[in-house]
């Protein structure tokens, strides 16, 4: 009976030990790292599916010109939501010198100018707006023309670069700008731990400063893919990747080791997929598509845009943005520096055994 007891009493605390004992081994990071991963592949393919896979409209800025109040051009106009199985906002334009201006500021994505009491209409995209968003108006108001008795004609009157068939170059060179930012701070603070606050600030601007010029000049000048105006480009590129590789220093400083958690959903699983560039905002889920202008990547993509392709037209917003989340990085950083795992005196402690 003691033996018995004493068997009982005896294999709580053994697994109570084992338990212990792989904690405090190294297969316990090693496994929680496995799920986090695990997790991490399903929410960055799931994020990417959900904005991608299948675009879309639900809310399209269009402008209208001339005849839209009579009954042909009403019924062209309800019948074009419906094909689309989307609103069709309109703006009411008095000339289509208002309307272009409406477009080139990019509150439209295309303008419709009904003429002779809706008989006739002509449809000017805009595809560097959306490639997307051009494609399905393109093919839709023709076939809906026919259906209402609207003879509808199109055009594009912005249209993407040749380099850059698909209006997806400026998407991928503001990804590299986002990844880079953080991967780059990554490699500060695993090979340069011993730089002060300042000092850590400074050569995270240096590399977003040359990081922004090579991606700009191999896309301009090598490649060829983009006519870039080259000084606002640079200008937008380093600012990716300073506030990239700020927003990963700064979540260093508030959960140290796990910082690439709080980084990556922001910046990759939530940022890049909401950031209008590889799908226009017309054709993102909502919430997305108001969520990822506030975001480094949404800000990134939609001062690139403007800068390549509606030049004089520039909005300070997605300024606001990067500048905003460049700002607060650096603020929390410099605030609670103390807790970030770098510095010389760290550095210092740790070799002296303390």
């Amino acid at each position: 009976m003691a033996h018995m007891s004493h068997g009982a009493h005896g294999r709580p605390p053994a697994r109570g030990r084992r338990w212990s004992a792989f904690r405090q081994s190294p297969f316990w990071p090693a496994t929680v790292l496995v799920l986090i991963l695990a997790a991490a592949a399903g929410l960055f393919a799931g994020s990417y599916t959900y904005s991608m896979a299948d675009p879309t409209p639900r809310s399209i800025p269009t402008a209208v010109v001339g005849s839209y109040d009579q009954a042909r051009g009403r019924a062209f106009l309800g019948g074009l939501e419906q094909a689309l199985s989307a609103s069709v906002k309109v703006h009411t334009y008095d000339t289509r010198a208002a309307a272009v201006g409406a477009l080139q500021d990019q509150e439209v994505f295309a303008i419709f100018e009904l003429r002779e009491g809706g008989r006739t209409a002509v449809l000017d995209l805009s595809s560097a707006s959306g490639a997307s968003v051009a494609e399905l108006l393109s093919d839709a108001a023709p076939a809906v023309g026919r259906k209402t008795g609207v003879q509808v004609s199109v055009r594009d009157i912005n249209p993407l670069q040749e380099g850059d068939p698909r209006g997806l170059a400026i998407f991928y060179i503001s990804l590299a700008a986002v990844i880079i930012g953080f991967v780059g701070a990554i490699q500060l603070s695993v090979n340069a731990s011993s730089l002060l606050p300042f000092e850590r600030i400074l050569f995270t601007l240096a590399y977003a400063l040359l990081g922004g010029f090579a991606i700009a000049a191999t896309v301009d000048w090598l490649l060829g893919a983009l006519d870039l105006p080259f000084a606002e480009s640079w200008l937008i590129l380093a600012l990716t990747l300073f506030t990239s590789g700020m927003v990963f220093t700064m979540f260093n400083t508030l959960f140290g080791r796990w910082a690439m958690l709080p980084t990556w959903g922001l910046m990759v699983i939530l940022g890049n997929p909401s950031s209008g560039g590889a799908v226009s905002w017309p054709l993102l889920p909502s919430p997305l598509g108001v969520i990822g202008r506030w975001l480094p990547p949404g800000g990134s993509v939609n001062a690139q845009h403007t800068a390549v392709y509606f030049q004089g037209h520039q909005h300070v917003f997605p300024f606001l943005v990067l500048g905003g989340w460049a700002l607060l990085s650096c603020v929390v950083f410099w605030i609670w520096r103390h807790r970030h795992p770098g510095g010389r005196e760290k550095d210092a402690a740790a070799a002296d055994g303390v």
